[in-house]
C-alpha cells in the first residue's frame, strides 16, 4: 500500500487553498472509480507510486492572525483567499496553522522552532509558498528545513535552489532542494516561451515582444511593489537558444483589479519581420484561474520531492526542471535525456 506524501506548507494563501481543495476533488473521483487517465487537467497520474491524491498535509505555519490557531481547512477558506470553493467536502484537517517566521522575532529562534515542528510532524516535504518579495523568509524556512532533514519546495522566484551555498549544504545532508519559481500549468511565460520559439523556427525576425499581467488575488496586489524578482524569473523562463530577449519586456504586474479574484489576465505582443522585411504580428489574450494554474505545477513538485527523498536523492532533482522557471542552473540546462532519466530514478521508490 502507497504512503502517502507527507507535506507542510509555509504560507496559507490562494495556492495552498487550491492544494488542498484539489487533493479532496481528486480523492473523491479515485473513490468514485474514475480511471488514472482519465483525470482532468493531470499530466502525471503516478509519479514515484504516489497518486495525485497520495498527498497529506501535516504542518502549517502563517502569520496572519485570521489563520493561525485555526484548523488547515478553515484556514484555506479564510479572506483574503478568494480562490473559488470547490464542490467537496473539506471537513476538519486536524491540522492547526502553527505561528509562522516573521521578522519581528529572532530569526534563528524562530528557524528552529520551525525545525522543530516538521520533526514532529515527521514531515518530508516543505512547501514555501509566501508572497513574493521575503528572501530573508525564504532563506529562513530553508534553513528549517535543512536543519529537520525535509525536502524543501520552492514556489517563489526567491534564490534558494540558485543559491549554490545553500544548495551544497543540502548536497551535503542527502536531502533533495527543489527551485525556484513554479512555471505555471498553463500560464504566460509558457504560451509566450513556445510563441517566441516559434517566430525563430520560422525564420521571423524578432523586433519587439512585451508581457503584461493582470489579477485580483493578494499575490498581484503584492507584485505591485515587490515585482523585481519575478521579473527576473520569468525572463528566465523565456531562455532559449537562438532567443535574444534584449527588445523583450515583462510586467509581472501591470494592475491589480479587485474585481477579477483569483483570476489572471494576461496580454502578449510579438512584433517582428519576415520576407522581404514585411511585418509579422501576434496579439494574445490568455484568461486563467491563476492558484489552479499553480496547484497543478505543485502536485508533481511534491511528488517528485518526497519520491526523490524516499530513493536517496539530494540536492536540485532534474525532473523538477521543466517545472519551474528559474531552476537550479538554469533551464534549459537539463536535456530530456537527463529529465527522462531522473524520473526513471525516482520511479524506483514504487519498484
Amino acid at each position: 500500500m502507497t504512503t502517502s506524501a507527507r507535506v507542510a506548507v509555509a504560507g496559507i494563501g490562494n495556492n495552498i487553498s487550491a492544494l488542498a481543495q484539489g487533493i479532496r476533488y481528486y480523492a473523491k473521483l479515485d473513490a468514485e472509480g474514475v480511471a488514472p487517465g482519465a483525470l482532468p487537467g493531470i499530466r502525471r497520474a503516478d509519479i514515484g507510486g504516489l497518486a495525485v491524491h497520495d498527498v497529506e498535509l501535516v504542518a502549517a505555519y502563517d502569520i496572519d492572525s485570521r489563520k493561525v490557531g485555526s484548523d488547515l481547512h478553515e484556514a484555506v477558506l479564510q479572506a483574503p483567499n478568494n480562490y473559488p470553493r470547490l464542490a467537496v467536502d473539506m471537513p476538519p484537517s486536524g491540522v492547526l496553522v502553527e505561528q509562522g517566521i516573521s521578522r519581528d522575532e529572532d530569526l534563528d529562534e524562530a528557524t528552529r522552532r520551525v525545525a522543530e515542528s516538521l520533526r514532529a510532524s515527521d514531515a518530508e516535504v516543505l512547501l514555501y509558498s509566501l508572497p513574493t518579495g521575503l528572501q530573508w523568509a525564504a532563506t529562513a524556512y530553508a534553513e528549517a528545513a535543512l536543519a529537520a532533514g525535509v525536502s524543501f519546495v520552492n514556489c517563489t522566484p526567491e534564490f534558494v535552489g540558485r543559491d549554490e551555498s545553500i544548495h551544497a549544504r543540502y548536497v551535503s545532508a542527502g536531502v533533495p532542494l527543489i527551485g525556484d519559481d513554479l512555471a505555471s500549468h498553463f500560464g504566460t511565460s509558457v504560451v509566450h516561451r513556445s510563441l517566441l520559439k516559434l517566430f525563430t523556427e520560422r525564420g521571423i525576425t524578432l523586433g519587439s515582444s512585451y508581457q503584461l499581467n493582470l489579477g485580483g488575488n493578494e499575490d498581484f496586489r503584492n507584485l505591485r511593489e515587490q515585482g523585481a524578482s519575478k521579473r527576473e524569473s520569468k525572463l528566465n523562463a523565456l531562455a532559449q537558444e537562438g532567443v535574444a530577449l534584449d527588445d523583450v519586456e515583462i510586467i509581472p504586474s501591470a494592475g491589480y483589479v479587485a474585481h477579477l479574484q483569483d483570476h489572471k489576465v494576461a496580454y502578449l505582443n510579438i512584433e517582428g519581420m519576415g520576407w522581404a522585411n514585411t511585418p509579422v504580428e501576434v496579439d494574445l489574450k490568455l484568461r486563467v484561474q491563476d492558484s489552479s494554474n499553480a496547484a497543478g505545477v505543485i502536485i508533481d513538485l511534491i511528488r517528485i520531492a518526497a519520491a526523490s527523498s524516499r530513493v536517496g536523492e539530494k540536492g536540485f532533482v532534474p525532473a523538477a526542471a521543466p517545472l519551474l522557471k528559474s531552476p537550479h542552473q538554469g533551464h534549459p540546462a537539463y536535456s530530456e535525456h537527463d529529465i527522462a532519466a531522473s524520473f526513471a530514478t525516482i520511479s524506483a521508490v514504487s519498484s
